[in-house]
């Protein structure tokens, strides 16, 4: 491929796809926030965890109010809504090609997803683990692919900018 083909095939590809009103995202900032909540998260049930209790112990009593539940939920909380908004924000510019990364790293987060509750559901009877898998693997598989595949589109630019 000449250098003018490579200038025109750039250009096409950069005329094709246009910013997009999303209704259904976070603002930007967004995404900040959800780290904060998420590294919240971690030295808490790290400080838990060192004191010498398990997330996985059982309660002292089925009260719904007991200090093992109360810290479940909220550690979980912290977690799943920091994952939300950082899956969820707004990119600083949302286009075409960026809605349709975002879809298909949504998708094969659900793949991914269904494929271990059904292997979890047949393996283990751990109803909480159950829980805390499919609550966590969707939001985690989908952000580290969506930002591998962002990643990858960048490298392809900068590379066929520098060869231009």
């Amino acid at each position: 491929m000449n250098k003018k083909n490579l200038e025109y095939s750039h250009l096409v590809f950069r005329a094709n796809f246009t910013i997009m009103k999303s209704r259904f995202l976070f603002p930007h900032w967004f995404r900040y926030l959800g780290l904060a909540l998420f590294l919240i998260h971690i030295p808490i049930v790290m400080f838990k965890k060192e004191m010498g209790f398990s997330m996985h112990e059982e309660p002292v009593s089925d009260d719904l109010f007991n200090s093992h539940h109360i810290f479940f939920m909220t550690t979980t909380l912290l977690m799943a809504i920091g994952l939300f908004f950082i899956a969820f924000a707004k990119e600083r510019i949302e286009d075409e090609q960026i809605f349709k990364l975002r879809l298909d790293s949504l998708q094969w987060a659900i793949y991914v997803n269904y494929i271990l509750l059904v292997v979890s559901l047949i393996l283990s009877k751990d109803t909480e683990h159950i829980l805390f898998l499919n609550l966590l693997v969707p939001l985690v598989f989908f952000i580290v692919r969506f930002r591998w595949k962002i990643f990858q589109n960048n490298r392809l630019i900068n590379k066929e900018e520098g060869q231009a």
